[in-house]
């Protein structure tokens, strides 16, 4: 299963709305946002329930606090949750009010994260 289009149309548009600019990168099956060549937030598709997921990049300091929500989960793709990522589950960004609460705190971390290692072009 693609990722949610209808939540990436939402997410564009709040990014618009902000005037931030951004790059978009599809991967494993999901889409994910970018600014200032770091990732932002993004989107999953949990594939035990089928549901969409907003990957989150908000900080350790913040996942900390978040984590608490019953509407966030530890982002673990590996068996080993990632600290600083958090998934939120459909009902924590059903209005565009929580989607913008979570874009924000992205944002607000997004000068604080490292971009990652750009991938060496194989010759």
């Amino acid at each position: 299963m693609a990722y949610d289009e209808f939540l990436a149309d939402r997410i564009r548009r709040q990014l618009k709305d902000m005037h931030v600019i951004f790059d978009e990168l599809k991967m494993m099956g999901g889409l994910c946002f970018k600014v200032d060549n770091k990732m932002l937030c993004g989107i999953h598709i949990d594939k035990t329930s089928e549901s969409s997921l907003l990957m989150a990049r908000i900080g350790e300091e913040a996942y900390l606090t978040e984590l608490n929500k019953k509407e966030c989960l530890p982002m673990d793709f590996t068996g080993r949750p990632m600290r600083g990522y958090i998934f939120i589950t459909e009902a924590g960004i059903d209005s565009e009010t929580e989607l913008n609460y979570w874009i924000s705190l992205c944002l607000k971390f997004n000068p604080l994260a490292k971009a990652s290692k750009p991938k060496r072009k194989k010759k």
